[in-house]
């Protein structure tokens, strides 16, 4: 029998005979007991050398989709149509309006995809204020390139074995020195658990926390990914609102396990969590044995006032697990993350850690450790320090004086970015369309709410945009709100 096989080319022929004749084995287009043709008359069918057909068939014959019996030619093995899933072509096409998949994954994977949505590039958007990115250009890449270069050197005279699930000891170290003298967080090297950004960190302190159907308390509005991670692993996730001094403790479900706050520059809002709500939340924890996570995703950015203790500071029980990430520091590309869990979490979150991915890079961390240690990474701290104030400074100037009448800005002690709330009767969906109208993209907060109704307002990135930028976006969009309250 002739089979149709197309040749394109002369390159790979044995590969492109292959795996035309696999696929038609495959698929139940070949079926089982089919005679194929001799491999002398396949080859001269083809126009290809002998070798060619006998290089396919033998690669068939050792995979098990033909056999061979001798005297009588080589044949499609018997049994391929049992594979699951596979029909043949017009089973196939007459069942695929009904078919169901085989293998379908819990419909929470499904529901997730809202939270966990990155805004989608617009190409008429060219002055960006999108929340959670900084500007990679004011990165000092030759520094780091000597970073990478040294770390590449001790991996190179090092064994090729798999390390420590916590991380590599030199970028732990960093990190306890950095957190001790920036953030009043005392720890040892050892306590310190490097991760894949601070989602990595959320999910493995879930991970060994949780049991299917716990309770979860996040705050509303809050971080839509922190809530999908909780979500994902079957917790009772239970929305607490916040005002003006942060997550109100009063309103947490007695039976939470794990309560997930922002507290030294609330998401999205921006006010940092009072000493007395502080220390009323931890009392609270203490009292049902509850875990607290405290995410302090860009604390490094302050910009007046004096810096609130964290609650890991003010812990002396073993309540908080302390969650850090390079995202908002360096870029996040890197995917470097910390925890600083309570005592009694540490071997546990090592075991998770291992059974997940082991552990991280091995090269970024070397490089990022050697980054901190040189001191490198407070130079640039206090660098970008001083581009975002100004930014921040330039945002503020326009929403307190030329925005005033359509904007009331809660104005944030850190961080890069800052919500205002719109005055009514503006919704947020006008202002952002009137953004795009002129180039400039703006976000709203209601993605970021799960329960609580509150007024429409907007989250101003600033990690991203130049102060030029952001006087020239802002100048536009005072010319458009008249019209929309009009």
């Amino acid at each position: 029998m002739d089979i149709h096989i197309t040749i394109q080319g002369r390159q790979d022929l044995a590969g492109q005979i292959y795996r035309q004749l696999r696929a038609g084995i495959v698929e139940g287009r070949l079926t089982g007991g089919t005679q194929l043709p001799s491999t002398r008359d396949l080859a001269t069918q083809l126009g290809v050398s002998r070798k060619t057909t006998l290089d396919v068939f033998e690669r068939l014959l050792s995979e098990g989709f033909l056999s061979a019996r001798a005297g009588s030619g080589t044949f499609v093995s018997d049994g391929l149509q049992r594979l699951p899933g596979e029909k043949s072509s017009h089973a196939k096409a007459a069942e695929a309006a009904k078919m169901q998949p085989a293998a379908r994954a819990r419909e929470v994977w499904d529901e997730l995809a809202g939270p966990l949505a990155l805004p989608q590039p617009d190409a008429r958007v060219t002055l960006d204020f999108v929340g959670g990115v900084t500007d990679k250009s004011l990165f000092p890449f030759d520094v780091w390139r000597t970073c990478i270069n040294h770390a590449l050197r001790v991996q190179s005279r090092g064994r090729g074995t798999y390390h420590d699930a916590a991380g590599e000891q030199e970028l732990r170290l960093a990190v306890s020195r950095y957190l001790a003298f920036n953030r009043a967080v005392v720890s040892n090297w050892d306590d310190v658990i490097i991760t894949q950004g601070a989602q990595q960190a959320l999910d493995l302190v879930a991970r060994v926390m949780l049991r299917r159907g716990d309770t979860v308390a996040i705050e509303d509005p809050g971080y839509p990914p922190a809530r999908a991670c909780f979500v994902a692993l079957d917790a009772k996730v239970v929305p607490v609102p916040v005002d003006e001094q942060g997550l109100v403790v009063s309103r947490l479900p007695k039976n939470a396990r794990i309560v997930y706050v922002t507290p030294s520059h609330q998401f999205p809002l921006g006010m940092p969590m009072s000493l007395e709500r502080r220390v009323e939340l931890l009392e609270w924890a203490q009292q049902r044995g509850a875990v607290i996570i405290e995410d302090d995703y860009d604390c490094e950015y302050r910009f007046e006032g004096r810096p609130m203790e964290p609650l890991k500071s003010l812990d002396r029980a073993g309540l908080v697990a302390y969650v850090g990430t390079f995202s908002k520091t360096i870029f996040p590309e890197l995917r470097v993350g910390y925890v600083v869990p309570p005592a009694s979490l540490l071997g546990p979150l090592r075991r998770a850690r291992q059974v997940g991915d082991w552990h991280g890079c091995t090269l970024t961390q070397t490089a990022l450790a050697t980054f901190m240690l040189n001191g490198d990474f407070a130079k640039h701290l206090r660098r970008m320090h001083k581009h975002y104030a100004a930014r921040r400074a330039m945002l503020l100037s326009h929403l307190q004086n030329g925005l005033a009448p359509w904007f009331e800005p809660i104005v944030p002690t850190a961080g890069i970015h800052l919500a205002a709330r719109i005055r009514p009767p503006i919704s947020e969906a006008a202002v952002v369309a009137a953004g795009r109208s002129v180039s400039v993209g703006l976000y709203g907060l209601a993605p970021f709410h799960v329960r609580e109704k509150a007024q429409p307002g907007l989250m101003f990135g600033y990690g991203g945009i130049g102060v030029e930028q952001i006087d020239t976006a802002l100048t536009a969009l005072a010319k458009l709100m008249p019209k929309l309250s009009g």
